[in-house]
């Protein structure tokens, strides 16, 4: 019996490939809970204790450290650097070019682009929907059409909080093999999602008022558009955030800075040390002649003028106690002395340590995030190392987060008919997306490869056509690509074809 899932679903054909099979289980990165489709089970119970807690927990956690100035600058850095939000320019766009495809629906796929964009108000919220997903490690949203005119397209995109949806996955078991060796192979047979607006967690996993079943409400696999950082926890159970090996610097940060001010505070004082001497009195009365001594310089009693009462005002820090030691007959007489406060206040070389290794954790170069290091106008030879490999880091971000647009693009055209399900699985991987770049870094490289390049064309230009060919020049000088040369030489022909026929045009001097 099919499960009665809330939502729209697209009409896809059997695979082709639906009769191959292998004993590996396919490789999977969402996070699913994977429970067994046998015996029926599936429609009124699931066991969500364990991976759902723990996944709502990590959420938490996140969000969590996101209180942290450190932790702050460092995410408002990489969000910066991946989503640049002008006024006069789209974030990000479209690039169709490599699609093979007629120019009409290349058009309207970069058209259908732009609705999504509108929909998602991602020139004025960006910045924010990609610290949601960097921070929280994934993203989902709800598909809304109109279920009565479905080729109309996507009417809205509705943001779900992590901690209240999940995705399960169900298996079946089918036995291969020889009846003396017998084996089994998994095959997935149903996928869809869970909401229960208490979240999953082990205090608030009743069922929801109206819904499908006791764990919640079962949405359909298309109504639900989800996308995460694709990195996974060592059992590839649950979905990890960039920010989560950076949790235990954080703590260990946080637990060093606590031990250097609390050891501050204690020892910046210098306290008394007052030696008292008792004489021969019995270990009673000695005792409560030190208690009345320190009484005696402790208390002090005023008078308040404002309410005509006299007090005990003792407004003393417990940290700067004096010390009250007896002293026996046969020694010396009361004495007062000072205890000094600690040498080694300045001293900072831990805190330092556990904060670069923070910001390592956080995968930000060190000197954007230290307030002393200024910002280097140099040539891209001075770029440090790590400016490089942050510059990368950047690029795979925008890698992964593109999967939202691929998996919202893709419901879109199928929606509206521009393309079916089967055309989308071929051309998937030759749509491109353009972010607008505002790194100065790549900038200088840019530059500066190209003047090296233009600088060895100068120099080889004497030897072009004698003993190297203008091709070998244009592939291993300017690397540049077959259809780059093509393309280089039909301009540079429209060009010169351009110009004769301005040159051919006859001077207008007035006679008729």
């Amino acid at each position: 019996m099919a499960i009665e899932l809330f939502g729209f679903q697209i009409q896809r054909k059997e695979e082709e490939n639906k009769n191959v099979k292998s004993f590996v289980e396919p490789t999977q990165d969402d996070g699913a809970v994977n429970v067994s489709a046998a015996g029926g089970a599936i429609s009124s119970f699931l066991d969500l204790e364990g991976a759902a807690k723990s996944e709502a927990e990590l959420v938490q956690k996140y969000r969590t450290m996101m209180q942290q100035p450190e932790v702050v600058a460092a995410v408002d850095d990489i969000v910066n650097e991946a989503v640049n939000v002008t006024f006069n320019e789209k974030p990000v766009e479209c690039v169709t070019d490599d699609l093979p495809l007629s120019d009409g629906i290349k058009k309207k796929v970069r058209e259908e682009f732009d609705t999504i964009l509108q929909m998602l108000d991602f020139s004025n919220i960006g910045y924010d929907i990609f610290s949601k997903w960097y921070v929280d490690g994934r993203l989902n949203y709800h598909i809304l059409i109109d279920e009565t005119a479905p080729k109309k397209g996507i009417q809205e995109l509705r943001y779900i909080d992590p901690r209240k949806i999940r995705k399960i996955r169900e298996y079946e078991k089918e036995k291969v093999g020889s009846t003396g060796n017998p084996g089994f192979v998994k095959r997935i047979k149903n996928e869809y999602y869970i909401y229960n607006e208490k979240g999953f967690n082990a205090t608030q996993n009743s069922s929801i008022s109206g819904g499908a079943s006791s764990s919640g409400l079962k949405i359909a696999k298309d109504s639900i558009v989800h996308t995460n950082s694709g990195l996974m926890n060592e059992n590839n159970s649950l979905v990890l955030s960039h920010l989560h090996k950076a949790y235990k610097p954080l703590n260990q940060l946080r637990m060093m800075e606590d031990a250097v001010t609390i050891y501050r505070i204690s020892r910046a004082p210098e306290r008394r040390v007052f030696y008292i001497d008792v004489g021969n009195l019995p270990k009673m009365k000695a005792e409560q002649y030190l208690r009345d001594m320190m009484t005696k310089h402790k208390n002090r009693v005023v008078y308040d003028a404002t309410s005509g009462e006299i007090r005990d005002d003792r407004r003393h820090m417990s940290m700067t106690d004096d010390f009250w030691l007896p002293r026996r007959e046969g020694g010396r007489g009361t004495e007062i002395t000072t205890l000094p406060g600690g040498q080694n206040l300045g001293e900072m070389e831990d805190v330092l340590y556990f904060q670069k290794r923070l910001y390592k954790a956080l995968n930000v170069p060190v000197s954007r995030l230290e307030s002393d290091s200024g910002f280097s106008l140099g040539r891209a030879s001075e770029i440090s190392r790590d400016e490089v490999k942050f510059s990368k880091f950047i690029r795979r971000l925008r890698a992964r987060f593109s999967i939202l647009f691929d998996k919202v693009l893709e419901k879109q055209l199928i929606l509206k008919g521009v393309i079916s399900p089967e055309d989308w699985s071929e051309i998937k991987q030759n749509i491109r997306y353009d972010f607008q770049i505002d790194n100065h870094f790549d900038e200088l490289k840019t530059a500066e490869i190209l003047q090296n390049r233009l600088q060895i064309l100068r120099d080889i230009d004497e030897y072009t056509g004698k003993y190297y060919s203008e091709d070998w020049v244009r592939q291993n000088v300017l690397m540049m690509n077959e259809d780059e040369i093509e393309k280089m030489k039909d301009q540079i022909s429209d060009e010169q074809q351009s110009d004769e026929g301005e040159e051919q045009e006859p001077e207008d001097d007035g006679s008729f």
